[in-house]
């Protein structure tokens, strides 16, 4: 009797753990009772992986994930694909509708090293412009890739560690993979609880994808983390990501599918972007000895044909890197942004809004419109003293009605008016970046070709005595300043209608 129950026993905690996806063992298993349909698990080690860190798995995941995707003997397709602890060292692993690939704890993806020119998948042919990069114009030459799929996830707490990928230089060899995960036109798709560890050019690319969800990520790369292409439906929260060469989320709307589509409705929140030594955040020591630049940052832009509108950004920390930009040069509108709450320590240029004109697109493309930007309750404390906040369009093109609100800004200080270029240059049909107009003339804020700004509850200050002026603004139309100070005075240029 007593053995008889702890057989039952048994056999109800197996069915259960398979379910759940936790109990490796056998190609499918299904619940006793599942709740809205078969479970189907399909373990990576019973197509032929050995997860030894030697051997080439990737066939053997491909093959899980084929099994998965095929119908089985009690419903439709679809099932988790299952990899358990252990070192797979892969080539590119291709994704398929309504399949979960699964990195269980102690799981580790590892990007292998080509050999003799073969590994990865090839580029596939791109759409035939120059408007974008190369790492933004293909997919396929990843360690993970899927293109016009729904219903795909790919989850953790495993490891991919991209040691084998490749950035800029040699990304376009054959054989070479450059992107840690790349999506092209799916939908429905959820990214969560994974570590990315040297993703390539770019750890992960979605371009064209809608309805999306990017949650509880730690990224540690020397290239761009998170690279949010022509998207719609999107939702990141809950990421670390340490990128002190590259940015740490990039929005873009390039012209890599061949149309301008605009990257919208996005809300990002609860979430860390830093520039430590690359592997630091990683590996918990968060050192800052290198010595180079530092981005890191949350930015909107470059690419911008299509452009952005209704993002909701709120509740981030920016550590030792860039602050947040927000750029639109390619003929997009860049409108309709939220940011609330946003700490940020040893920054480059906190607030940067940038319109110009580079228009790296079509020909007859017009400059855009950057309008309609709320900034709210920004600590900063510690940045830069040669690059201030700055608000700047070009002429004839403004940017406008944008409202900043309970900002305290904070910089080292210890310069004067001879330390720094009195007349920036426009630079308007430049790559639109922090340093390109040199040290500022303002410690504070430096604002040019601004139609309606308003300063309520804005307070800036440096460590050290520092005697250029606040703010500096030129060319700009309908500046209200409430309730704001200024440690030292306020240089107006050519300024209508301005309240302080």
């Amino acid at each position: 009797m007593d053995n008889a129950l702890s057989r039952r026993r048994m056999i109800i905690i197996g069915a259960s753990a398979a379910a759940a996806g936790l109990l490796p063992g056998t190609a499918e298993a299904e619940p006793a009772a599942p709740a809205t349909g078969p479970s189907r698990i399909f373990d990576v080690r019973r197509y032929g992986a050995k997860g030894d860190g030697v051997a080439i798995d990737s066939g053997a995941v491909n093959r899980a994930i084929d099994a998965a995707a095929s119908p089985g003997p009690s419903g439709g397709p679809g099932g988790t694909v299952y990899v358990p602890a252990g070192t797979y060292a892969c080539y590119s692993i291709r994704l398929r509708s309504k399949v979960a690939l699964h990195l269980a704890p102690g799981a580790t993806l590892l990007a292998a090293q080509p050999v003799d020119g073969r590994g990865y998948d090839p580029p596939e042919p791109g759409v035939g412009n120059d408007f974008q990069d190369f790492a933004h114009s293909h997919w396929r030459n990843s360690l993970i890739w899927g293109e016009g799929l729904t219903d795909v996830t790919v989850s953790g707490p495993g490891l991919i560690d991209g040691r084998g990928l490749v950035g800029g230089r040699g990304e376009e060899d054959p054989g070479a993979g450059n992107k840690a995960i790349a999506l092209k036109r799916c939908r429905n798709v959820r990214i969560s609880d994974l570590t990315i560890l040297n993703g390539g050019s770019l750890a992960i690319l979605p371009t064209g994808v809608d309805n999306l969800r990017i949650d509880n990520l730690i990224i540690d790369t020397y290239s761009d983390g998170i690279n949010l292409d022509c998207c719609r439906n999107v939702r990141i929260s809950g990421f670390s990501i340490n990128t002190p060469n590259a940015d740490a989320i990039c929005l873009k709307s390039s012209y890599a599918l061949d149309e301008a589509r605009a990257t919208e409705n996005v809300t990002i929140g609860d979430c860390l972007v830093s520039g430590y030594d690359l592997g630091t955040l990683h590996d918990g020591t968060y050192r800052t000895v290198g010595r180079h630049q530092r981005i890191g940052r949350i930015k909107f832009g470059t690419e911008s044909v299509g452009g952005f509108r209704n993002i909701a950004i709120s509740n981030v920390i920016f550590e030792h890197c860039r602050g947040l930009a927000l750029q639109t040069v390619d003929g997009g509108r860049l409108e309709d942004v939220t940011i609330s709450n946003l700490t940020m320590r040893r920054v480059e240029m906190p607030i940067f809004l940038r319109l110009g004109a580079r228009l790296s697109a079509p020909a007859g493309t017009e400059p855009g419109r950057l309008r309609r930007i709320a900034i709210s309750d920004v600590i900063v404390d510690g940045a830069d003293p040669r690059y201030p906040s700055t608000i700047a369009g070009i002429p004839g093109h403004p940017v406008e009605d944008v409202r900043l609100s309970n900002v305290r800004q904070r910089v080292t200080g210890g310069l004067g008016p001879g330390d720094v270029e009195q007349n920036p240059p426009e630079d308007g049909a430049g790559y639109p970046e922090t340093d390109k107009f040199g040290p500022l003339p303002a410690y504070g804020f430096f604002l040019r070709h601004v139609d309606g700004i308003t300063f309520d509850n804005v307070e800036v200050g440096f460590e050290e005595p520092d005697t250029r002026p606040a703010y500096v603004l030129r060319d700009v139309a309908d500046a209200d300043f409430h309730h704001s100070r200024p440690v030292a005075d306020t240089r107006l240029d050519h300024v209508d209608h301005a309240e302080l």
